[in-house]
Formats: structure tokens, C-alpha cells, sequence
């Protein structure tokens, strides 16, 4: 029987969010202090939409703007995320099988796609990162053993380490 691989086994929970009236130069100091390129945006715990870091490059003034300095950080202080970030994003659920999410992630050129239940409340977020996280810790086990990655990545969502899923899947040969 072929185990299924979740999103839930493999998303980044909690995930960082802004508020939807968050400034843009905020969302941006918080992506650049946690090494991220995406944020959920929220209205309370609900999830209306995903603000990445090219939208927000996008939403900065041109070089050759007659502006002075003082009047672009004030425009800049205004502009919340709301009016640059993506409404309605693609999304998951926590149950969804990681190869759906990352064929859509794929197919839709998206780097990351909020992880939500029934009512649209944020329970995650699942990044490219995540799934080369994925691919690179169970890359020996899927090239040097003839092994179901679903078998192996239910041991690693039980949070049992490399060597450890090692010696069960010794013992079961």
C-alpha cells in the first residue's frame, strides 16, 4: 500500500503573516530579518491574500523620480500591503498530497501557497523551500534503496531522524 505524502508533513507552521493594513517598508524589513520571500497577508485569522518580495520591489518609487527623499518615505509610510499584494492566492489544505501542491506551485509559477482550512483560516504556508527540503532528506533513501518515498516520509513526519528511519527500514528489509 503506497503511503501518501501530505502538505502538513512538510509546510512551515506557524507562518509568518502581515496585517493586510501593514506598510509596505514593515513587510519588507519582516522578509528581510527572517530570510523569506512571501507573506501571508491576514484580516484577523482570515487569509486574503500573499505579498512576496517582487511585489514589494515593484511597489518602490523609480531612481529617476523628481521626488525628494522626505516625499517618497512619506508615500512610502502610506502604502500599505493591501494595494500591492496578490488577492486570492492559490491555496492548500493541510491534507492535500505534496505532489498536487507542488505541480500547481509548478504549473502556476508560484513560489509558495498558503496552507488554509474549511473557513479560510491560516494554518501554514508550503514553500518551494519546503519541498527541496523534502527532495534533499529523503534523496538517498529514493536513489540508493528501493524504498516508497511515501513509507519513508511517514517515519520522518513521525520526527524520526535519517539514522533512525535508516535502522527501521534496515529492519524491515
Amino acid at each position: 500500500m503506497k503511503t501518501i505524502i501530505r502538505v502538513k508533513d512538510w509546510m512551515t507552521t506557524p507562518a509568518k503573516t502581515v496585517d493586510i493594513n501593514t506598510p509596505v517598508a514593515d513587510a519588507y524589513n519582516v522578509m528581510m530579518e527572517q530570510g523569506i520571500r512571501r507573506l501571508p497577508v491576514v484580516d484577523g485569522d482570515k487569509l486574503v491574500g500573499i505579498v512576496t518580495l517582487g511585489d514589494l520591489r515593484e511597489a518602490r518609487p523609480s531612481p529617476a523620480t523628481s521626488l525628494s527623499i522626505y516625499e517618497l518615505n512619506y508615500l512610502l509610510s502610506k502604502l500599505t500591503v493591501d494595494k500591492v499584494m496578490t488577492h486570492d492566492p492559490f491555496v492548500v489544505s493541510a491534507t492535500t498530497p505534496i505532489q498536487h501542491a507542488a505541480r500547481l506551485m509548478l504549473d502556476r509559477k508560484v513560489g509558495g501557497l498558503p496552507v488554509v482550512d474549511e473557513e479560510s483560516n491560516l494554518l501554514g504556508i508550503i514553500t518551494e523551500s519546503d519541498i527541496f527540503s523534502m527532495l534533499v532528506d529523503q534523496w538517498d533513501y529514493f536513489t540508493n534503496r528501493q524504498v516508497d518515498p511515501g513509507v519513508f516520509a511517514s517515519l520522518v513526519a513521525e520526527g524520526l531522524n535519517g539514522s533512525q528511519v535508516g535502522r527501521v527500514l534496515d529492519h524491515k528489509s
